[in-house]
């Protein structure tokens, strides 16, 4: 049986994800303070322009711009690299073992509106493993307890924008389908990531003489997370998004894990343990009823 794109590139996606999650913080520790994460997020943004360029010459390098483009694009983009710049902020202020979690259940907000606006439905064994997909995913993003500095509550506020701006931009990538070609859609993301990258380095602790060192390893694993994004961006339009985006939420982050115990010897916790079998059962409840009733593709 052949394979429809969507699962091939909600398979792919997680992989390369999973990967960068691994080995993004790789450079930080490598050179600490020299290399700070939100110098990190500028070479992401870079590391788009080469994708982009990709991404247009599949479409002959062509835009198509129009006020409803214009506003997706835009509204994908900002969605994105905004959630990027406050979870820096955040991690700041509060314990990442409970900022993740939250983050990490944005599908809920993609599922949610995708359902009730798009009329996405999918069949029985897939509803289920879309249900069992969202536990999954809490306890997979679980970390323990660290000595994470904490001041009030306000991290908790950062940590709900980002859960909802993350769902909305995987909707706006299904809901978007219409107005705007997705090569054109990632040109937006690119546009939009290097925009904001003067945000990131004013939030940053400045350049140091050891930044050039990382920048070419970095450079390396952001291009992972960048390559990945298109791919998700194409998943998104193949497949339903009710679908996807907890499809490759649950797979990614045990990969990382994985990842993670080959190379740095970190066990999983029982919760992470007990998060990959279920997002092991969910992925194949959706992957199996969905493949089984051969949903239609389209770009």
């Amino acid at each position: 049986m052949k394979l429809p794109k969507w699962l091939l590139l909600s398979i792919a996606v997680p992989v390369l994800w999973g990967l960068w999650g691994a080995l993004t913080e790789i450079p930080e520790k490598w050179l600490n303070p020299s290399f700070p994460p939100t110098l990190g997020y500028a070479v992401w943004s870079l590391t788009m322009i080469p994708v982009t360029a990709i991404a247009l010459h599949k479409i002959g390098w062509k835009m198509s711009f129009t006020l409803r483009s214009a506003f997706y694009g835009c509204a994908v983009g900002f969605s994105g690299a905004a959630g990027q710049l406050i979870l820096f902020w955040v991690l700041q202020q509060g314990p990442a073992y409970l900022i993740f979690p939250i983050v990490c259940l944005s599908p809920a907000v993609t599922i949610v509106l995708s359902f009730a606006i798009l009329r996405e439905r999918t069949y029985p064994l897939a509803l289920s493993g879309i249900l069992l997909s969202l536990p999954a995913i809490f306890l997979v993003s679980l970390q323990p307890p660290s000595g994470s500095p904490v001041h009030g509550t306000v991290w908790l506020v950062g940590a709900i924008a980002i859960f909802f701006l993350w769902g909305l931009q995987a909707y706006f990538m299904k809901s978007s389908a219409n107005a705007i070609r997705a090569e054109e859609l990632f040109v937006y993301m690119t546009a939009t990531g290097l925009a904001l990258s003067p945000v990131a380095l004013a939030m940053g602790p400045g350049l140091h003489a050891g930044s050039a060192i990382g920048f070419g390893l970095t450079f390396a694993i952001q291009s992972l997370n960048a390559v990945g994004c298109l791919l998700f961006v194409y998943a998104v339009r193949f497949g339903k998004a009710i679908v996807v985006v907890p499809m490759v939420n649950g797979l990614f982050p045990m990969v990382t894990i994985v990842v993670s115990l080959l190379i740095y010897r970190e066990i999983p916790s029982k919760y992470n343990s007990a998060g990959m079998a279920l997002a092991l059962v969910a992925v194949l409840f959706m992957a199996f009823d969905e493949v089984r009733h051969g949903p239609a593709e389209s770009a």
